[in-house]
């Protein structure tokens, strides 16, 4: 599996990269491999302010639906049109077209709280 040492993970198995004040938020190579062939993502929280931990969508597969945890609080931006579409890109490209929501990051300070790939892959058991 892969683990992209520039981005940051959480325990809830959502990754996210930082460029300035905004973030791209996405699930892990671990987590589309669990949940399987993903079929549907439901996310409308578009211009709302999500606090850290939080769900800000829900992702279905053929068998489950889990809930999407927001990293840090920040302002839901833009949703991935493309994975609304097509949701198998969550399996393709998990780290890449993949990925499912851009937010304004509010509070900075969280970023501590988040996990390293290594870190990511201890939790894993990877």
């Amino acid at each position: 599996m892969n683990y992209p040492e520039k981005l940051f993970y959480t325990k809830d198995h959502e990754w996210i990269s930082f460029e300035g004040d905004t973030g791209l938020i996405g699930i892990t190579d671990f987590a589309q491999k669990e949940l399987g062939d993903i079929v549907y993502l439901d996310v409308n929280t578009l211009k709302e302010i999500i606090e850290g931990e939080k769900v800000f969508g829900t992702i279905e597969a053929v068998k489950t639906v889990s809930d999407l945890f927001m990293p840090l609080k920040g302002e839901v931006l833009e949703i991935n049109q493309k994975v609304i579409d097509a949701p198998q890109l969550i399996n393709t490209d998990p780290y890449g077209e993949g990925w499912l929501i851009k937010i304004k990051v509010i509070t900075q300070s969280e970023k501590e709280n988040l996990l390293t790939a290594n870190e990511y892959k201890k939790l894993i058991g990877a």
